[in-house]
């Protein structure tokens, strides 16, 4: 299964000079709960962007064009048809998880995704790109818990892809 998970603010910011432009404990642990046991797949400017090592407890894949890059304890892939096939024959869930080209790219062929959205705006100089939102159905909705280390509010929001009458 291939799923996106990702945190915006309202106006669908997600990053700022390849960082997040928010502190959300919260969500950060929901990531990785989300994520633990599970494959992440994300561009090298995220990943470098989150200190170029990869997350315990789970697969990384660093998706780039770079035929040369390398970096120690992920597996490099350069094309979607890779990850697809990839996320074919995974158990588990392969996660999309940024940056914005990334999630564009991949968005097609999601069946699931988790977004936290933080009601407030930040500076930012990343989106999230647009969502056909009528190809999803909402199926869980969780207000976020706000205290001194989570002063934004935010909700946990998960959509399942509509299956079209052609796909059927």
């Amino acid at each position: 299964m291939l799923a996106a998970i990702w945190a915006q603010d309202e106006e669908g910011t997600i990053g700022n000079n390849n960082q997040l432009p928010w502190y959300l404990p919260n969500d950060l642990k929901f990531f990785k709960q989300m994520t633990e046991n599970n494959t992440i797949v994300m561009g090298r400017k995220t990943f470098e962007g989150m200190g170029g090592r990869p997350l315990p407890n789970r697969k990384t894949i660093v998706l780039t064009r770079d035929q040369h890059y390398t970096a120690e304890g992920v597996v490099i892939m350069h094309t979607l048809e890779e990850i697809l096939a990839y996320a074919e024959e995974f158990t588990g869930i392969t996660f999309i998880a940024g940056g914005s080209l990334i999630y564009e790219e991949f968005l097609p062929y999601c069946d699931v995704l988790y977004r936290t959205l933080i009601h407030h705006t930040f500076a930012g100089d990343t989106k999230f790109p647009k969502v056909a939102w009528e190809n999803w159905t909402l199926i869980n909705l969780s207000e976020g818990e706000q205290d001194e280390k989570n002063t934004y509010a935010y909700q946990f929001e998960t959509y399942q892809r509509k299956i079209t009458v052609e796909e059927q």
